[in-house]
């Protein structure tokens, strides 16, 4: 068995993404629905998945808690709040009252590309992520370079919470740009209840001639950095199709890349280490 730590949903007649701006986003400016996930998972040993919110809505994450409740594919729920709330901590009591709660596995708010690159390290956001590890959640970081200093304090602050880095943190891949990224993610990946995703890259690379080769820097300091006993697979479909050509090559990309993993390296890369960074429970 393998788990997808990372993908999302959407109903473009529930919810408009209002992130898909211009012609580009044409491969993923329709539908996406669990029937959807599961046929693009066939064939790829993908059998369980976490879903991550993609919108900046409360609404969103009630709604991807309740599909969890009634799909079997859906193992776990990473919801969004905005952090930097007073509020937050409220808001997420909701949603662990709400149907499907015990799904509930992570919270993520969105850091990258904010006009504040100190945002994760506001005194207000950190005390919220700090009261969601007393509740049990693990949180995701999703940042680009700018943000990963904050990230870093952030971390320091909460040494009790279980943190995932989304995206290797999206380094400028199409640029072949390495530093600062290199040297925060080897500062960021000291803290060892930091866990990392290895998703999300083909849409930093040139969405329409990257090769894997392209990626092997990043993630082979990814590797380094965490080692395989806290990493994981994440496809971040569908909006990785905005430079792929399907799911399956989103999965064998990943095994090109970690293709020295031991078979024990493997099983955490493509199973054991999401099971554990958000204590997953049912599969």
């Amino acid at each position: 068995m393998r788990i997808d730590s990372h993908h999302h949903l959407w109903d473009l007649s529930n919810r408009p993404q209002e992130w898909m701006v211009g012609d580009g986003m044409d491969p993923v400016r329709r539908n996406f629905l669990a029937d959807d996930l599961r046929s693009a998972i066939s064939g790829t040993r993908i059998e369980k998945t976490i879903l991550v919110h993609a919108t900046t809505t409360n609404d969103e994450t009630y709604e991807l808690l309740a599909l969890a409740e009634t799909d079997p594919t859906i193992v776990g729920v990473v919801g969004w709040l905005q952090i930097d709330s007073p509020d937050a901590i409220a808001d997420c009591e909701k949603y662990l009252q709400a149907p499907g709660a015990s799904y509930l596995k992570g919270i993520r708010d969105v850091a990258q590309d904010l006009p504040d690159s100190n945002y994760l390290a506001k005194p207000q956001s950190i005390a919220t992520v700090q009261q969601l590890g007393k509740m049990g959640l693990t949180y995701d970081i999703l940042t680009k370079t700018p943000e990963l200093k904050a990230a870093i304090e952030l971390v320091k602050a909460c040494p009790d919470v279980q943190f995932v880095l989304d995206h290797i943190s999206k380094p400028y891949i199409a640029k072949e740009e390495i530093e600062p990224w290199k040297s925060l993610i080897s500062e960021l990946a000291a803290f060892e209840n930091v866990s990392c995703k290895i998703s999300g890259m083909v849409t930093e690379a040139k969405w329409n001639t990257w090769q894997t080769s392209d990626f092997a820097p990043y993630v082979d300091h990814i590797i380094t950095s965490f080692t395989p006993q806290r990493l994981m697979f994440g496809s971040d479909w569908p909006v990785a199709l905005l430079a792929a050509s399907s799911y399956s090559e989103v999965v064998h990309l990943a095994e090109s890349l970690t293709a020295k993993f031991s078979e024990t390296e493997n099983e955490l890369f493509w199973l054991e280490n999401a099971i554990s960074a958000y204590k997953i429970t049912k599969l």
